[in-house]
């Protein structure tokens, strides 16, 4: 087939070949015989409908001529989106996002065309076809970019969920970039997306960040409390009740604070999400967050106390969270900080929960953990339990903790876990006389691959 070669003219040439009639194909194809001599005398555009019959009635592939339905019928031709519209949907659905990607760009100049293509985002989004809908939202945002609307924030904000990883680098790019638009977005979607960013930051330990987005959150989430009564005071889009931001902004504000140590002022912001009678008449939804609250101000409030020196806590705090299936993983690798912090031994505590210390999805009552925590707090696991077993002089396990730490770093791509999974294995390959293993060797070809110009003066020596 020439490049040049229009659709009608392979429809002709097919007809000749075969020998068959208009009449003839008319009834393989299901495309009305006036409609196809039009078509074939250039008398009338082609349908995205009859585009697909007269592919199938050709023995074609689905898609086939979409490529050349570009040039003739929708660039060369006057803008329809009659045309277009189906021609999209039918792109997403046989996924040819080429096709999808230059489609769009050859419309963007009609800014008439946004409100469609940004509710057939919508739709597509909804439907779970994410690359088809992020290629929509990313032209929608292209072509409003100097605009100030909700329609452009909200875009960013689709754009900032469908680019999430593992990937600890893409993820502080999407999180930068997203920032700027969150207080455009109406407030049906803004509480969310303020949960969204921080726990992005939680990923990357951005507390000040964290800190920073907590306090916003609960300002808004309590300005908007106030202003609802009754029923309506959850009537929002936002995916949980008002009181569910104004207590994760206090949970993330005592985080913050323990994890730069001011442990004290931690424990102040949990008693302000353990005390809820500000509360009037909760619903039932309410009512298991209340309670969700509760259990986790009982459980930090050992777990805060532990890290600031009482260690005397640890089997209370142990034996609190072994009735609470949910909360077992995220506490013992908070109790392995505190265990390598002041040289604790909890070999009874590890061999008691050794059936949490795998990788698998978290989950607490109120719903399920983002992907990109659990996989954060699990790759600090892995870590910290080499370090106890290290400082065990148990050297083999300890290796081998933190080659699978580091193998996870890498996985999420995140420089600083694995320089510092690198640092340890070469301290104590050293005490121990051991020889890099071949796993070492490879993961560290690895690191050269993804990110040679950022950490390769950290690896030179080996």
């Amino acid at each position: 087939m020439e490049k040049l070669t229009t659709i009608r003219e392979q429809l002709e040439e097919h007809l000749r070949k075969h020998g068959m009639t208009i009449n003839r194909f008319a009834d393989l194809s299901g495309v009305n015989s006036g409609t196809l001599s039009n078509i074939l005398n250039g008398n009338r555009p082609i349908s995205m409908q009859q585009l697909d019959r007269i592919t199938s009635g050709m023995g074609l592939p689905d898609g086939y001529f979409y490529d050349p339905y570009i040039d003739e019928c929708i660039f060369h031709a006057t803008p329809d989106w009659r045309r277009l519209g189906p021609f999209l949907l039918r792109c997403a659905e046989l996924d040819k996002l080429d096709c999808l990607d230059r489609a769009i760009r050859m419309t963007m100049d009609n800014v008439a065309y946004a409100p469609m293509l940004f509710d057939m985002a919508e739709t597509l989004f909804q439907e779970g076809k994410n690359e088809a809908a992020a290629i929509l939202y990313q032209c929608v945002a292209e072509s409003e970019k100097f605009q100030h609307s909700e329609r452009l924030a909200l875009c960013q904000y689709r754009l900032f969920m469908l680019s999430l990883s593992e990937d600890q680098e893409a993820n502080l790019q999407a999180a930068v970039s997203f920032e700027p638009y969150i207080d455009r977005l109406d407030e049906g979607y803004q509480l969310d997306a303020y949960v969204k960013l921080i726990n992005v930051n939680l990923f990357l330990q951005r507390w000040k960040k964290m800190g920073e987005l907590a306090e916003k959150m609960g300002e808004k989430a309590e300005i908007q409390y106030k202003q609802k009564d009754g029923l309506y005071r959850n009537q929002l889009n936002s995916n949980q009740p008002l009181i569910f931001y104004i207590l994760y902004s206090y949970l993330i504000r005592a985080k913050v604070c323990s994890e730069c140590g001011d442990y004290e002022r931690a424990l102040s912001f949990v008693s302000l999400y353990s005390e809820t009678e500000w509360i009037k008449e909760p619903q039932e939804d309410e009512n298991k967050i209340i309670s969700q609250f509760r259990q986790w101000s009982i459980a930090n409030r050992y777990l805060y106390r532990l890290m600031s020196g009482h260690v005397e806590v640890l089997n209370e705090y142990v034996d609190y969270i072994a009735n609470m299936k949910d909360e077992i993983f995220p506490a013992i690798c908070e109790i392995m900080i505190a265990a390598n912090h002041f040289k604790l031994e909890v070999d009874h505590i590890l061999e008691r929960f050794n059936e949490y210390l795998v990788y698998k999805e978290q989950k607490n009552m109120i719903g399920k953990i983002s992907e990109q925590v659990t996989v954060d707090r699990y790759t600090r696991l892995l870590t910290e339990l080499g370090i106890y077993y290290l400082n065990k002089k148990d050297f083999k396990r300890g290796l081998d903790f933190i080659l699978d730490s580091m193998e996870n770093c890498i996985k999420i791509n995140s420089t600083k876990g694995i320089v510092r999974c690198m640092g340890l294995f070469e301290m104590f390959r050293q005490n121990a006389s051991l020889n890099a293993t071949e796993h070492y060797k490879i993961l560290v070809s690895e690191v050269y691959k993804i990110n040679e110009k950022k950490i390769g003066s950290s690896i030179g020596y080996l």
